[in-house]
């Protein structure tokens, strides 16, 4: 009877074989990035690369990608034109989440002069319970009261992971707060309303064409951006090019390709509240591995956060959310 149980959990949790690689993938992929940005740092702790370049080159591989799936099912060049062209008002709505991110990005630096590394990622955690919140309006989805108990618990786990007990977080209500709350709600709206475009809700427009307009509006929302603060000029100069032959960065950029690739086909396929469980429990491996391989100790914080989290995955276990089935997909060849 338990196993039966189990089964129909799993079973609800990921419907197919591919979901289950989809969830293990985006997390193993976010994990090695972490261990990348690090093994990246030169002696000094600092990053040895223009970060703005590897964004760049990140984001064009990314859409070349796209491109290339798209192709190798069976589709024509022409078809990917003609598609594109005739869905630019779904192009249009990718630069909502496109600049939310941008927004994101921008404030991650202003809020790291307001606050200090503790708390600020102490602030980010309201992300899980924000994220289930937009999930709820955008997909006119009500969460139950245990998966409402699992996002607080999973919230609970990933703030005793990022919380210093000797550190005084000095948080007073004020626009920095308010600056803090902004870059939340763009996080979690980006994600969660990339989630509903890809679900179909502007049209059966297939996964690789979606993921096209969301990479190349980002690369015009990012560039308008370091135009604007004049730092486009400093990302491919001679010495930030060279910054990029090492193996580390080489191996960074092909996995945040991937990233994009896999989180796209997460948001498709399964859905954003499941992806904030995928998120911490990146956390918590990310934290053993980096122990195995660069000896960073594990401390008492994040043995009591992985005991949260996995209460946290049993709660959700129990009554997970539905994945909402995307709409089949134009047809592949000829696809208009």
């Amino acid at each position: 009877l338990i196993m039966d149980k189990l089964q129909d959990t799993l079973k609800e949790l990921f419907p197919t074989k591919f979901t289950v690689f989809v969830f293990f993938g985006y997390m193993a992929l976010f994990i090695n990035l972490g261990l990348l940005v690090t093994a990246s740092k030169n002696e000094d702790g600092k990053l040895s690369y223009n970060p703005v370049t590897v964004i760049f080159i990140t984001e064009t591989l990314k859409l070349a990608v796209s491109a290339a799936i798209y192709i190798k099912e069976g589709n024509t060049f022409s078809s990917l034109v003609a598609s594109c062209k005739a869905n630019t008002k779904l192009w249009g709505l990718y630069f909502g989440p496109a600049s939310l991110y941008a927004l994101y990005n921008i404030l991650t630096y202003v809020n790291l002069q307001n606050y200090d590394p503790t708390t600020y990622f102490l602030l980010l955690q309201l992300r899980v319970v924000v994220t289930g919140v937009l999930f709820q309006i955008l997909f006119k989805q009500t969460l139950s009261q245990l998966q409402w108990v699992s996002l607080f618990i999973l919230t609970a786990g990933c703030i005793v992971k990022q919380y210093d007990f000797e550190a005084d977080l000095g948080i007073t209500f004020d626009h920095s707060l308010l600056l803090i709350g902004v870059q939340v709600f763009a996080s979690c709206f980006a994600g969660v309303y990339n989630e509903y475009l890809l679900k179909g809700k502007s049209g059966n427009v297939h996964a690789m064409i979606q993921n096209i307009f969301m990479y190349s509006a980002a690369m015009v929302v990012n560039a308008a951006v370091l135009l604007y603060t004049g730092e486009l000029a400093t990302a491919f100069t001679p010495e930030s090019m060279r910054g990029l032959q090492q193996w580390p960065v080489i191996a960074l950029i092909l996995n945040n390709a991937a990233v994009g690739i896999v989180t796209s086909l997460f948001l498709k396929y399964l859905n954003s509240v499941l992806k904030t469980f995928a998120s911490a429990l990146e956390l918590m491996f990310t934290a053993i591995l980096s122990w195995v391989f660069f000896g960073i100790a594990i401390n008492l914080q994040t043995v009591i956060a992985i005991v949260l989290v996995s209460v946290a995955i049993y709660v959700y276990s129990l009554q997970p959310v539905r994945n909402a089935a995307p709409p089949p997909e134009a047809p592949r060849k000829g696809e208009v």
